[in-house]
């Protein structure tokens, strides 16, 4: 009777830690992405929708957070295992330059970039300018103080020979951009952004603009030292009166990753991720353009293991 207690207790330990592990089993995660009213918050959350229902015991919560900054550090603190950033901002927090000088973030690798953020730089008629050279001298909004913005505005300055010195820079909103371009307080702005954007949507129609390209040996110049950057064109027609092509610079939206997260499961996630891009081009309208392809440019730092896995199987190269 003892010896058939002692089975029966023995099942009973089996079926409890079979439990246990069977709750362990499952994956709990947040994805930190930005602002409710933006795009990587909804976008955030059909990545999270695809991962929950594609993968096994996965529970992903794509979080409202204030963007690419605080995200790495979400990460790097391994308060979030996943977050949508700006690959420029990446790379500056990784290698502790620029806004993250003094302060390098550990726990950073790459899945991959989702969709380009265009470096867009507008003029108005009246202001003479037709390419960044003609900018010296001119009243110039630059973005934020301390943002993404400012410091491609200063990178693709620098890679014409000029600085901030040798404009009379603003550090202005999007739309108060926009506004200086109407009332005539600004020549020019830069505005990094998908395409279009409403604020320089707005300008178009009211004022009309021009768009400054970014080519030749400068923008050769400009992604040699920076890696992150990508080169596009913004087609004829984005805007009003604006009827050809305009070459230009792009960073990337990129899902940056904690690199302490288990091979097996990032592989998992970035092969759900591809394999269903076209409900996640349903869920959100950015989604169409996400490809494993695409995905590989613009990384300046490491990819993390699991995703160069899935890479490699589809014999793409990744550095």
């Amino acid at each position: 009777m003892k010896k058939s207690i002692v089975v029966f207790s023995g099942i009973i330990v089996l079926l409890v830690l079979s439990g246990c592990t069977k709750v362990q089993a499952n994956k709990n995660y947040i994805l930190a992405t930005g602002g409710t009213s933006g795009t990587y918050y909804p976008y955030g959350g059909a990545m999270a929708n695809i991962w929950n229902t594609k993968i096994d015991k996965m529970n992903v919560t794509a979080q409202s957070t204030g963007a690419s900054a605080e995200n790495l550090r979400l990460i790097s603190k391994g308060e979030a295992e996943f977050g949508i950033v700006q690959n420029d901002v990446l790379d500056y927090a990784y290698h502790g330059t620029d806004m993250f000088a003094g302060q390098k973030l550990d726990n950073l690798a790459a899945l991959g970039t989702l969709y380009p953020e265009v470096v867009q730089i507008a003029a108005t008629k009246e202001s003479g300018i037709t390419s960044i050279a003609d900018m010296k001298g001119k009243r110039v909004s630059i973005g934020d103080a301390g943002s993404g913005v400012e410091f491609n505005a200063k990178q693709i300055l620098e890679g014409y020979g000029l600085t901030f010195d040798d404009i009379k820079k603003s550090n202005l909103s999007f739309k108060e951009s926009s506004d200086g371009l109407q009332n005539g307080t600004l020549d020019a702005c830069f505005v990094t952004a998908g395409v279009p954007n409403s604020a320089l949507q707005e300008l178009a129609v009211s004022k009309g603009l021009v768009l400054i390209p970014v080519d030749g040996s400068a923008a050769d110049k400009i992604c040699a030292k920076y890696g992150f950057y990508t080169k596009t064109t913004i087609p004829g027609g984005t805007y009003k009166g604006t009827d050809k092509d305009t070459s230009a610079l792009a960073i990337k939206a990129t899902l940056a990753v904690s690199a302490k997260l288990d091979k097996d499961v990032v592989y998992s996630m970035t092969k759900a991720l591809f394999e269903n891009q076209k409900d996640l081009a349903i869920s959100h309208a950015k989604g169409k353009e996400l490809s494993a392809e695409s995905a590989v440019t613009g990384i300046s730092i490491p990819f993390h293991p699991g995703a160069v896995k899935y890479y490699e199987e589809l014999g793409l190269s990744v550095k």
